[in-house]
């Protein structure tokens, strides 16, 4: 099981293309918040669900001074079909390692219908300009959570 981020630890760089294949990291949006949100799968319900809540508040998190990263183990052409099928606007990453995961504390044991299963972890974490933990969030629901998450950051 890999360790949870706490507020004040320095956020964990990362590296992994998006839906179009290009790089994006964490060093390239140092000076600015960031909103780094860790999902099942690109195209089930809940996962579409919470793309979309973040989509549709993305003018309202910007204005605030955020940008919104989604990851996930999908592929770049996976992430591709789903942000052009959904018309979301978040960038969205694919981690099909795991290791960001990991390293996030968003992958590792969880209860599934009763039962223990080992995957992604549903989990948001706030990211400071300077690329320290704000705040970090684990076990999230896909319903409601951005709206949780714009009354916790006071936005």
């Amino acid at each position: 099981m890999s360790e949870r981020l706490q507020p004040g630890d320095t956020a964990p760089d990362f590296s992994l293309p998006d839906a179009d294949g290009n790089p994006v990291s964490l060093a390239d949006r140092k000076g600015r918040k960031v909103i780094v949100y860790f999902y099942p799968a690109a195209m089930t319900p809940g996962c579409t669900k919470q793309a979309c809540d973040f989509t549709d508040n993305l003018d309202v998190l910007a204005a605030a001074g955020y940008d919104v990263i989604g990851v996930s183990p999908d592929k770049p052409e996976k992430l591709a079909k789903f942000r052009d099928e959904e018309n979301l606007k978040v960038t969205l990453v694919g981690d099909p390692s795991k290791e960001t995961m990991e390293a996030y504390g968003a992958f590792g044991e969880k209860k599934l219908y009763g039962k223990t299963v080992t995957g992604v972890i549903r989990s948001t974490v706030v990211v400071g300009e300077d690329g320290a933990v704000l705040q970090a969030f684990y076990n999230v629901k896909a319903t409601g959570h951005v709206a949780k998450l714009i009354k916790d950051l006071k936005i």
